[in-house]
């Protein structure tokens, strides 16, 4: 999630655009949540956190996460998450029923992110399968975002770069 939001943020100054984040850890190393804040804009931004209902995109790595931060999406905002769930809990609730009600959501996609990255050649790609997800939703221009990936993997190979690249893409792909 912090790479995405890394991406998005760094392309966003590259088209000249405000940026401010706010991230929260938890308890990531095991298996918990990690929450990005995200705000871009063409004006002087005063606060770091998106206040609930305000957000216009909310992008998830795991379905039941997804509702989880429902309540900051703006009514005309998009919620898009990946399709695989991570079911780390006893009463992890029947993935049907989680699809079911992001499907109310009038603006949403549900990405096989897993299997994209692995068509990209590289299954560690997921997040990057979901910045490209993101994308259609972004005020950003897609090159733009494609030098931020660029720019991260800069210390990579060349192969891991491209492989990166190319799950973007497909994930781009996936939400248009």
């Amino acid at each position: 999630m912090l790479s995405i939001a890394a991406i998005i943020a760094n392309a966003a100054v590259r088209t000249g655009l405000s940026v401010r984040q706010s991230e929260v850890h938890g308890m990531s190393q095991r298996g918990g949540a990690v929450l990005a804040h995200l705000r871009v804009a063409d004006a002087v931004i005063a606060s770091d956190l998106v206040p609930q209902g305000a957000a216009d995109l909310i992008v998830s790595m795991e379905p039941l996460e997804s509702l989880r931060y429902a309540a900051w999406l703006a009514p005309d905002g998009a919620l898009v998450t990946a399709g695989d769930p991570f079911v780390n809990i006893d009463d992890y609730p029947e993935i049907g029923a989680i699809f079911e009600v992001i499907r109310r959501f009038p603006k949403r996609r549900i990405v096989n992110a897993a299997s994209l990255a692995q068509e990209a050649g590289l299954p560690r790609a997921v997040n990057m399968v979901m910045a490209g997800a993101a994308a259609p939703f972004l005020p950003l221009p897609v090159g733009a975002l494609e030098a931020a990936i660029e720019e991260l993997f800069a210390a990579k190979d060349c192969a891991v770069i491209e492989a990166n690249k190319k799950a973007f893409n497909l994930g781009k792909d996936a939400a248009e």
